[in-house]
């Protein structure tokens, strides 16, 4: 049987090679300082926590998908992190627990899935978002996804798309408005996320059927949203909506599709999608939620950035960055006075290392660089 090569890397998981490692550093630090200047706090959690403190902490987190083993000091089992938003939601639940609220906190990271996703094999991606505790009302959904678009944006992405959702649609509606059986609302929202309308009916939602083709362009969907009879049981729904379209001022694209489900698992009443021009796939998510597993339950909205695909678009689009070769013998005040105002510098170690070998675009002739 032939040997495995050690040097390969396990399916899903990648090296950054300095090019792609620059832009992953400025992409990070961009989003950042936006999420700073709007006042969110950078918080720090561990890689790996309890498995049941991280599964407790938000409905709809899929465990099978963390990998996870004993732990040899408590013999209790650890898992590494899946998703930063349950940790957020244990250090507001515990540790800030008196800090006033809203509380506005931030992250980024990496995070860990035994398995990719069908479209995305990567097992290992960068997660950056915020959350803002304590408030889920109409207010902090403007915010939040305001914030989210100037994070993209300024980590370069651009064409920014937002595609909403309502992810406890089916449950508001069969309330009342629509009424199902228990056994039923599952079935429902299993159609409606396949788009199925014959299976819609089968299921004994022919009255979902209408909510199939409320989507595309935000302000046409909306129309249609609001053309269907549900005895007022969406009012404050599509109001909402409209206020956040509103809000945004036309600061990306917004499209609306009430039924998605899929990504928004632990999401209430709100839920968005994020995307741009160039990037494959979703860039982002966000919406409304509540943090179980606190004991009252709080309310939060946030959103979780996936800033890979925009990392790479972002890369392929620079250069390298100017760099000037000190040769054997230089100045060293004056590479330190070329380093203090923003030069990179790269010095010789013996009489063989030249500039153009070592990807230098400048070389120092006595005080001042000189372009290759």
């Amino acid at each position: 049987m032939t040997e495995p090569n050690n040097d390969l890397l396990p399916e899903g998981l990648e090296d950054r090679l300095p090019r792609e490692a620059a832009a992953t550093t400025r992409v990070m630090r961009a989003i950042q300082d936006v999420m700073h200047g709007h006042g969110y706090d950078r918080v720090l959690p561990p890689m790996i926590e309890f498995e049941r403190s991280l599964a407790a902490r938000m409905d709809g987190i899929n465990q099978r998908r963390m990998f996870r083993f004993v732990d040899p000091a408590s013999l209790r089992m650890m898992a590494l992190r899946s998703d930063h938003t349950p940790q957020i939601g244990r250090i507001a639940g515990t540790r800030l627990a008196a800090a006033a609220r809203p509380l506005r906190l931030c992250y980024a990271g990496q995070v860990l899935t035994i398995k990719g996703d069908a479209l995305d094999p990567a097992r290992e991606r960068l997660q950056c978002g915020a959350e803002l505790i304590g408030a889920d009302n109409v207010a902090a959904a403007c915010e939040v996804v305001a914030v989210a678009i100037e994070a993209l944006r300024a980590a370069g992405a651009r064409g920014i798309s937002v595609d909403f959702t309502l992810p406890d649609l089916v449950d508001t509606l069969a309330e009342k408005a629509f009424p199902l059986e228990p056994q039923q609302i599952e079935a429902v929202r299993r159609e409606l996320d396949t788009k199925d309308a014959g299976g819609l009916v089968d299921a004994g939602g022919e009255a979902y059927v209408p909510l199939l083709y409320a989507t595309g362009d935000f302000e046409t969907a909306i129309e249609k949203l609001a053309a269907i009879d549900a005895g007022g049981a969406l009012a404050s729904r599509i109001a909402a909506l409209r206020a956040i379209a509103g809000a945004l001022g036309g600061a990306a694209r917004l499209t609306l599709d009430p039924s998605e489900r899929h990504g928004f698992e632990y999401q209430s009443w709100l839920g968005f999608t994020l995307y741009a021009d160039g990037v494959r796939g979703t860039l982002g998510r966000g919406g409304t939620y509540r943090i179980a597993g606190s004991g009252s339950g709080e309310v939060a909205t946030g959103f979780s950035l996936y800033p890979d695909g925009l990392i790479a678009q972002v890369a392929d689009g620079e250069s390298g960055a100017d760099s000037v070769f000190l040769p054997l013998g230089h100045d060293r005040d004056v590479a330190a006075r070329l380093r203090s105002i923003g030069w990179r510098t790269v010095a010789a170690l013996s009489e063989t290392d030249g500039a153009e070998a070592l990807g230098c675009t400048h070389v120092l002739a006595g005080s001042e660089p000189v372009k290759l």
